[in-house]
């Protein structure tokens, strides 16, 4: 693995690098690790890197890498840059013959992630997009029982993301993920809609099996001098004719990282917390709820395949993502073995998955600045 992005002072890079060496099957050998070179010089000297494999660039690490005998030079590059540096050096990547996992969101908008998407397309390469939260053993199994049936036709869904730690004017006191996340110019046309509520859309969409069609948007801006939105509330339509209400917001002082959903079809409901991640409650129409838990032999073969603890030893994040980044890896190894890769076969977010995000993000903002409100969320 090739990094770009991540250096010390940075927040997302070590958990990207944590849960990539979590199963000891991907290596960290090079990275750009910032766009200052001697920062990225410094983070390859902490984590014990070659010196000539640590760049000033990650078009230098690009090229340089792709110089180097197959076997080699890097297999994938691992994308954690702020938003507006996700585009360019993914592009770069695919286009050099190297496979590419990224934080989400994808790209700065829509444009650039259906270009992406192009690329992935006519290369044939892999691309994994981090939407962690599709990696936890027990959305997996909700998932399932969704799609075998076991709940019937899904007719309600409430997917809440809460947080607080944009409750007050962070952005000004020199907060470095406040001060990006809340800059257009770095973050993108969404506020807490791109950060958090893209996360809550595709847990939604993962669980359900079906797509989000049109949006009724509430979005706000509560903090005063800030920029893009903090708040936002809105009702939901599916392509199953189910229909939902997401929130999402970074206001709600308190919170840390509660992001909940509740899935109710005609049989009975499914309900999972990412704070208490190793239960899922099954509530029954004629008969007690259940209480579902991870590390069980009860579980469906997509949860237990994303398991590494018994029973009632707690998996969290890290696991979730490394989840994803193992998926992935399945797929660059099958790709080197000449397979044709189908990213629903490795269960791990791609990039129509990064499309839609951005759609979403387009969407909300439409249907918030529209009289019309019902705005249709089209890729």
């Amino acid at each position: 693995m090739g990094m770009i992005g991540g250096s010390l002072d940075a927040f997302i890079g070590a958990v990207h690098r944590k849960a990539a060496a979590l199963d000891g099957e991907i290596e960290l050998v090079c990275g750009a690790f910032s766009s200052d070179p001697k920062k990225s010089k410094a983070t390859g000297k902490a984590l014990y890197l070659d010196p000539s494999r640590v760049y000033g660039s990650y078009a230098e690490m690009i090229e340089k890498e792709k110089q180097l005998p197959e076997d080699q030079r890097m297999d994938f590059v691992s994308i954690v840059t702020p938003n507006h540096v996700h585009f360019d050096p993914a592009k770069m990547a695919l286009e050099n013959g190297f496979h590419v996992i990224i934080d989400k969101p994808i790209a700065f908008n829509v444009a650039e992630a259906k270009a992406l998407k192009k690329i992935v397309d006519k290369t044939g390469l892999v691309l994994a997009l981090t939407h962690t939260y599709t990696g936890y053993p027990l959305v997996k199994e909700a998932r399932n029982m969704v799609k075998t049936g076991k709940i019937g036709k899904v007719r309600k869904v409430y997917v809440e993301y809460p947080q607080g730690w944009l409750s007050t004017f962070v952005e000004g006191t020199g907060n470095k993920q406040a001060s990006w996340r809340t800059d257009p110019s770095k973050s993108g046309a969404g506020g807490a809609i791109g950060d958090i509520g893209t996360h809550a859309a595709n847990l939604a969409e993962y669980i359900s099996g079906s797509d989000i069609v049109e949006i009724n948007a509430l979005l706000n801006t509560v903090v005063k001098g800030r920029q893009l939105d903090d708040d936002s509330s809105m009702l939901v339509k599916f392509e199953n004719g189910a229909s939902g209400v997401l929130l999402a917001t970074q206001v709600a002082a308190g919170d840390e990282n509660n992001l909940n959903i509740r899935v109710y079809g005609e049989k009975g409901g499914l309900e999972w917390r990412q704070e208490e991640p190793n239960t899922l409650v099954v509530k029954w129409l004629d008969k007690p709820k259940e209480i579902i838990r991870a590390g069980w032999g009860y579980l469906c073969d997509a949860a237990k395949k994303n398991t590494r603890t018994p029973s009632g030893h707690p998996e969290g994040y890290l696991e979730a993502f490394a989840n994803i980044y193992m998926a992935f890896a399945r797929g660059v190894r099958d790709h080197k073995a000449g397979k044709t890769i189908d990213p629903a076969k490795y269960d791990f977010p791609d990039a129509q998955d990064g499309v839609r995000g951005m759609a979403f993000v387009d969407a909300v903002i439409k249907s918030a600045t529209s009289n019309k409100k019902w705005t249709p969320l089209k890729v």
